[in-house]
């Protein structure tokens, strides 16, 4: 998988009380680790941007991300993407440095703020709710988006069945967008993985921009770990109407989901999860409704 994954040598200690564990309690052996990396973001020659992720998609990523951050809403708007010059101590090429060239018209951010995001942050310090709304070019709330029920509890074993760099690392998250039929069936249309969740969202989003696929209506997106706040707002600028996740959501997540008019899920386990805002979304079968 390239530079998506790395091999080290570990030493493994056997702790379960076998004959062989007893004779031989450190196994050395080798682990494969989710590579990650700083990417930075520049808007012609200014740097906007540094984010760790894990390498792959890096186009999708910033593309994504300046979605995100409400500079572009439109795939015209961007001109191009490239890989700039940059090497590491033996003087190989990292492809760690990308530059966006935006439409003439297209208003430039501030790019001296050269803000940092971890690959366990995705927003660091987005003011409010009310700032979303201002950046937004798209409103999931009028979306007629209905999911049966049993379509959406399915959607994390589809992702995880998906998940490749996950099988072999188990140290990535993951994003899945899928597409709901008439019939309510599922359509996977892009998954991403990468070691930071919001990462592996604005590599989905990006995706679908430069596929010119914007607003994201009638599409659910389904993520690995918790719906947080960085989340929902990435799946609201984009025009996502549903969003679910295994785990928990934030409370200020739900409070966007509900004012952006979205269906925000979580605990999604399969045969069970919690709806939070969008009821009206979610189909159940009629033998079921007491």
């Amino acid at each position: 998988m390239g530079r998506v994954t790395q091999r080290r040598k570990v030493h493994k200690f056997v702790l379960d009380g076998s004959p062989q564990a007893l004779e031989f309690p450190v196994r050395f052996r080798e682990d494969v680790l989710a590579v990650e990396e700083p990417l930075e973001i520049r808007i012609g020659s200014l740097s906007f941007s540094v984010t760790m992720r894990t390498p792959g998609n890096d186009f999708d990523l910033v593309a994504g991300f300046l979605v995100s951050e409400g500079v572009i809403w439109e795939p015209d708007q961007l001109v191009s993407l490239r890989f700039c010059a940059g090497e590491d101590e033996d003087g190989v090429q990292t492809f760690n440095v990308v530059e966006a060239q935006l439409r003439p018209d297209v208003e430039r951010p501030d790019t001296g703020r050269n803000v940092f995001t971890s690959s366990s942050c995705g927003i660091c310090g987005t003011e409010s709710i009310e700032a979303v709304h201002k950046s937004s070019h798209f409103s999931p709330a009028a979306d007629p988006l209905t999911v049966p029920v049993e379509t959406l509890a399915s959607l994390p074993e589809r992702l995880r069945e998906a998940q490749a760099v996950f099988d072999v690392t188990g140290g990535v998250h993951a994003a899945g967008l899928f597409r709901i039929a008439a019939d309510g069936s599922a359509e996977l249309l892009c998954l991403r993985e990468d070691v930071g969740r919001h990462n592996a969202v604005d590599k989905v989003v990006g995706w679908a921009l430069r596929e010119r696929m914007l607003p994201l209506s009638g599409t659910v997106l389904q993520v690995s770990g918790r719906a947080s706040f960085e989340l929902v707002q990435k799946a609201a600028l984009a025009g996502i109407p549903v969003l679910a996740a295994v785990s928990a959501p934030s409370s200020l997540a739900a409070e966007l989901a509900e004012a952006s008019g979205m269906t925000l899920a979580g605990f999604s386990r399969g045969t069970s999860l919690n709806v939070y805002t969008g009821r009206h979304r979610v189909s159940v079968p009629v033998s079921a409704v007491r």
